[in-house]
């Protein structure tokens, strides 16, 4: 086995070895004494209000999944914006930083056309009245 591996392994073993200690000791010492008032949903101090299993609009779960979507998508600018100067070169970086005159427009365009195809895709949502919750 690599050594180099040997912390990480070494610190996932102590974290599972410590939840399954945390739920074994809180299983062994608690007394557990139910009443309909423990029982209860607790929300906020409120009482609860309605079912628990009331249904919502569809228009709830299209912003929400357009919402993951778009995040998603703009997580991949990280990894971009981490190699922006060797895309944006055609020589081998020299310390850090692109030789004078071998720039090119490569990663710069990259991004924007990644930019527009998400716009497109935002338009198209907005057109389509996906944002709509009226």
């Amino acid at each position: 086995m690599d050594r180099t591996y040997l912390p990480v392994l070494l610190l996932v073993g102590f974290v599972a070895l410590n939840a399954v200690a945390m739920i074994a000791i809180s299983t062994l010492v608690l007394r557990r004494r139910p009443s309909p008032v423990k029982d209860e949903p607790y929300e906020s101090g409120i009482p609860p209000l309605g079912d628990a299993r009331e249904r919502f609009s569809v228009k709830f779960y299209m912003v929400a999944m357009l919402f993951i979507i778009f995040d998603i998508e703009t997580v991949f600018m990280i990894p971009w914006g981490v190699y922006f100067r060797q895309l944006s070169c055609t020589a081998a970086l020299v310390n850090q930083s692109c030789p004078a005159g071998m720039t090119s427009f490569f990663g710069l365009g990259e991004m924007l056309v990644f930019m527009v195809i998400l716009l497109v895709g935002y338009v198209y949502v907005w057109k389509k009245g996906a944002l709509k919750w009226d």
